[in-house]
C-alpha cells in the first residue's frame, strides 16, 4: 500500500473518528461526511451508506474509548507508595486489549468507509491526501526555520 494511501486513510480515521465529546458537540459527523462528498463527490445513497457505518462504528468505538479512559484513571490511582502491583499489570493488561480493539474496529471503519467509495473516488481522496501532506510538510518545514532562527538570539 502506497505511503499516501495510508496517510490519507489516517487522515481520514481521524476524521472520521471523533470522540464522544466532539459529537455531543453538534453533528460533528455530518460535516465530516459533508466535507468527504465535496472532496470525492459522493451520491446521496453513498452519503447515507456512510453515515450509517459511522453510526453503528462510531457507538461501539466511544463506548470502548469511555473504559478506556476510565481503566487509564484506575492506573493513575495505582501511583502512590502502597501500590499494587498485580492490580497495575492486570489493568494495563485490559486497557492493551481495549485499545487493541478500538484500534481494529477503527481500522474496520475505514475499510467499511472506503468500500463504498468507486475507484475514481479513491484516486480523488488519494490525490487531496497527497496535497495536504505536502502542504503539512511544508508547515513543518517552515516551523523548524522558525525556530532556528529564534535559537541563537535566546
Amino acid at each position: 500500500m502506497k505511503l499516501s494511501k495510508i496517510l490519507g486513510i489516517t487522515l481520514i480515521s481521524l476524521g472520521l473518528s471523533m470522540p464522544v465529546v466532539a459529537q455531543q458537540a453538534g453533528g460533528q459527523q455530518g460535516d465530516q461526511v459533508d466535507r468527504l462528498s465535496q472532496i470525492v463527490g459522493l451520491s446521496p445513497e453513498q452519503e447515507k451508506e456512510i453515515r450509517g457505518i459511522l453510526d453503528e462504528m462510531q457507538t461501539k468505538i466511544q463506548a470502548l474509548q469511555v473504559e478506556a479512559q476510565q481503566l487509564q484513571q484506575q492506573l493513575q490511582a495505582q501511583i502512590k507508595p502502597n501500590y499494587d502491583e498485580e492490580a497495575i499489570r492486570e489493568e494495563a493488561e485490559e486497557l492493551g486489549d481495549l485499545t487493541g480493539e478500538i484500534s481494529a474496529l477503527s481500522t474496520l471503519m475505514q475499510a467499511k468507509v472506503d468500500e463504498v467509495f468507486t475507484d475514481e473516488q479513491r484516486e480523488k481522496l488519494n490525490q487531496r491526501m497527497k496535497q495536504m501532506q505536502e502542504q503539512m510538510q511544508q508547515m513543518q518545514q517552515q516551523q523548524r526555520m522558525q525556530q532556528g532562527m529564534q535559537q541563537p538570539g535566546q
